[in-house]
């Protein structure tokens, strides 16, 4: 494996609780990671000691099977050959846009440094940007720039500190992409740390959910998604409620009743030890279809215009609320009653005292 965390504690001086706790994970080489969750779980402060500017408490980190931190051995950050990219881009204002990607190359020759910098530019989409200051660029320019100069030195691994926070929502996204498809083009191992689980699915191979230092999961992006090891996850991920039903076999199916309606013959995924008895289901916004002949009848409370779609909250009688993605041109009211019907591929379940947790 290429960079492997192996039990890593990190503690700051007068802090009650480590950042992060016996935490591990390992990324092949040529692999996209990603580390989302709220602020405080712990992944800026990961992020920092792979990169050498935290020293760990303990552990170990590794990277192509060289120790980089642990076991009484820590090479510093300046001789890991690990790139960042951050957040506020890190620019120098004073230089042009050529010396600013240059800035890591000055043990190459010049006329090598020169056919970096345009290889570079290049692969960024900014091949004539080389004269340019950096307030000539809009943010997202800006942005590339700031990749091009970390992949010049040619990193082992490249750590992205919410590298598209600053950005408007639109130029995210397509950033995200762009930046996905530059790094699988260069064969770049590299490790995000973000706040927004959609930039986590567009960009990562593997994506990790901390939650108080600790990793809850750390899987693909369609795994996260409809296999959440934990509570917290099924939360985090996806819009998605949890609601308390009764479960029981039906040969090799389970059977459900919940307060809005019963799922009947839901395959459960494979290794999985399907609950019987009381249990919190997860049902995602398209589990939950509208269906105006069905007898199960909710009340619109909220609604969110997402263009194709409107993501519908709606209360059941009983107070029981879910929320629904339904296609735009079914435009209801607050306060409209509508049919919805349930439509679960496989079951997500947990135990029925964690829906209170």
């Amino acid at each position: 494996m290429f960079l492997e965390v192996d039990q890593v504690s990190i503690r700051y001086p007068r802090a009650r609780v480590a950042a992060v706790c016996a935490l591990s994970l390992q990324l092949p080489a040529g692999a996209l990671g990603v580390l989302i969750g709220p602020s405080g779980s712990g992944k800026t402060s990961l992020l920092r000691a792979i990169a050498g500017l935290e020293q760990v408490a303990a552990g170990r980190i590794l990277l192509d099977g060289r120790m980089l931190d642990g076991d009484r051995q820590r090479v510093a950050a300046e001789a890991r050959r690990i790139g960042m990219v951050f957040q506020d881009f890190a620019l120098f204002p004073h230089l042009d846009i050529a010396t600013n990607v240059a800035f890591g190359l000055r043990h190459q020759a010049r006329a090598e440094r020169h056919r970096t910098v345009d290889a570079m530019l290049t692969l960024v989409g900014l091949p004539d940007a080389h004269r340019k200051y950096p307030h000539q660029l809009s943010g997202g320019q800006q942005q590339r720039v700031a990749l091009a100069r970390a992949l010049a030195p040619q990193p082992r691994l490249l750590l992205l500190d919410e590298p598209f926070s600053s950005l408007d929502v639109e130029l995210r996204e397509r950033l995200a992409a762009d930046v996905r498809e530059i790094l699988k083009r260069t064969g770049t191992t590299a490790l995000m740390v973000t706040h927004d689980q959609m930039e986590a699915f567009a960009v990562g191979d593997v994506v990790g959910v901390m939650r108080d230092g600790n990793l809850q999961q750390w899987d693909t992006p369609t795994t996260l998604y409809h296999r959440p090891a934990t509570r917290f996850v099924a939360d985090f991920i996806g819009h998605g409620v949890l609601v308390q039903g009764q479960a029981r076999r039906r040969g090799d199916d389970i059977e459900v009743d919940t307060a809005a309606g019963v799922l009947r013959g839901v395959a459960v995924p494979p290794g999985d030890n399907a609950r019987v008895g009381p249990v919190s289901v997860l049902l995602r916004a398209d589990d939950v279809i509208h269906d105006d002949d069905s007898p199960f009848k909710a009340q619109v409370v909220r609604k969110s215009f997402r263009g194709a779609a409107f993501l519908y909250t709606l209360a059941l009688d009983g107070g029981q609320r879910l929320v629904s993605l339904v296609p735009s041109h079914h435009d209801h009211a607050i306060g409209e009653w509508i049919g919805i019907r349930l439509e679960v591929k496989h079951l997500v379940s947990f135990e029925a005292e964690d829906v209170h947790a």
